[in-house]
């Protein structure tokens, strides 16, 4: 069973930085990505990073966002830098391997003016 914890959430004021982690079990996956989840919206997509390290980022993210991993730390990184208030949310971890896909309980990032 794969397990993944996210942290580093926290309050943070509009141009700030926070960087999220998702601690997973085991070593090999297909991919690994970041999706949040504001109040009253559904859950979105905001970045990828594959096996092999390729990454992609959202619309909204592309620029600030960046997403890394360390494979000695079985760990996932997501550096969230020039923060707007719209990127206020629930942000989740999630990995897909062989076909499942595995979710963390996701960690509240709150962006303040």
């Amino acid at each position: 069973q794969v397990k993944l914890v996210e942290s580093g959430g926290d309050l943070v004021q509009a141009g700030g930085s926070l960087r999220l982690s998702c601690a997973f079990s085991g070593s090999i996956f297909n991919w690994m990505g970041w999706y949040r989840q504001a109040p009253g919206k559904q859950r979105e997509w905001v970045a990828r990073i594959t096996g092999g390290g390729s990454t992609n980022y959202a619309d909204p993210v592309k620029g600030r966002f960046t997403i890394s991993r360390d494979n000695a730390k079985n760990t996932v990184y997501l550096q969230m830098n020039s923060l707007k208030l719209e990127d206020t949310a629930v942000y989740y971890c999630k990995l897909a391997q062989n076909g499942m896909d595995y979710w963390g309980k996701g960690t509240l990032v709150t962006v303040s003016s």
